[in-house]
């Protein structure tokens, strides 16, 4: 950490800005600025058709619900984040742009929520244990967790990466035990939102931290995208015989 403290990337201020104080934001340069709504705004319209075609494919009510609740939390987070980081970059401050700071952010947790609520909703778990209560206590952890961020906006922010992570991280070690198609593919989604992590904490340190955890993320969630269409809404009902609770 000290390495990176020490500008080791000797670049022009036009490519990073100094480290923020303790609880304060970073100011990202122009091209910083311009980095962070592209890495987000270019994966809407690929969130935009992975959520129809969830809806094209649903052939019953829970295929349905879960449709909607993933692929509204997949466009509203990408699109969110890009509106939040496009005002950053016309400079525009005040009211709009510290709500949709405070949007973005809750975003996040609801997001991480929705990103379990496929595999909770559609595949057979366990009838009792963690797992079993996992359908309801994600939500009231993200819940939990959009209290904290919004009472504490931008103050004790290791404490709120640490919330991140570990909303993130729980819910899916009680699906050690359970058989699912494709978890390598879920594993490495998971691996690279939490490497992402690292460069989320690196604004200053690391040009272009921020896109690059924006970047990161949006691949992770791409893959997961993907694994839940070619797992859980396939065409062929013997790829998923007894995995889903309610048969196509």
């Amino acid at each position: 950490m000290a390495l990176l403290d020490s500008k080791i990337f000797h670049l022009p201020r036009k490519w990073m800005n100094e480290k923020a104080p303790p609880d304060r934001p970073y100011k990202p340069t122009t091209v910083e600025h311009a980095a962070n709504v592209i890495t987000n705004g270019i994966w809407i319209p690929f969130s935009i058709w992975g959520s129809f075609s969830l809806l094209h494919r649903s052939t019953n009510w829970p295929q349905l619900l879960v449709a909607v609740v993933y692929g509204v939390s997949i466009i509203s987070i990408f699109t969110l984040s890009t509106v939040f980081h496009y005002t950053l970059f016309c400079r525009r401050e005040g009211p709009i742009k510290e709500a949709l700071h405070r949007c973005d952010r809750a975003m996040i947790y609801i997001f991480i929520a929705a990103s379990y609520f496929p595999w909770l909703t559609l595949t057979r778990v366990p009838s009792e244990g963690l797992v079993a209560e996992m359908w309801w206590l994600i939500w009231v952890f993200a819940s939990l967790g959009i209290i904290y961020q919004q009472i504490y906006h931008e103050r004790f922010k290791w404490l709120e990466t640490i919330f991140y992570l570990t909303i993130g991280v729980a819910p899916g070690l009680a699906f050690l035990s359970i058989d699912i198609p494709s978890i390598f593919k879920i594993q490495v989604g998971g691996a690279l939102y939490i490497l992402g992590v690292f460069f989320f904490k690196m604004d200053g340190r690391i040009p272009f931290a921020h896109a690059i955890w924006h970047f990161l993320g949006a691949i992770a969630a791409c893959i997961h995208l993907l694994t839940v269409l070619e797992t859980l809404y396939v065409e062929d009902p013997s790829v998923t015989e007894g995995l889903l609770k309610f048969e196509p």
